[in-house]
């Protein structure tokens, strides 16, 4: 079974607060999964992104497919190396 890293939605109604999580692609969005990687806050634009970069790489490298928007953070979270 293919293993995803995305997002799980927690806060208040329009509050959202999300964590970055490894878990199987068929469980539901707020569903089980299999570790928390991460969280991501849209409404804190200075930090609200904090992600366990070591983690992530690791998984990756067993084959977890990230999800477009995880992408984008990840992008967001690394500083640019030109």
């Amino acid at each position: 079974m293919a293993v995803k890293i995305r997002l799980a939605r927690y806060g208040a109604k329009k509050k959202p607060f999300y964590r970055v999580v490894v878990t199987e692609s068929r469980a539901p969005r707020d569903g089980r999964f299999l570790e928390i990687l991460g969280t991501y806050d849209p409404r804190n634009k200075i930090s609200g992104i904090n992600l366990d970069s070591p983690a992530i790489k690791s998984w990756i490298a067993r084959g977890a497919e990230v999800s477009d928007t995880v992408r984008k953070l990840l992008r967001k979270s690394t500083p640019a190396t030109d």
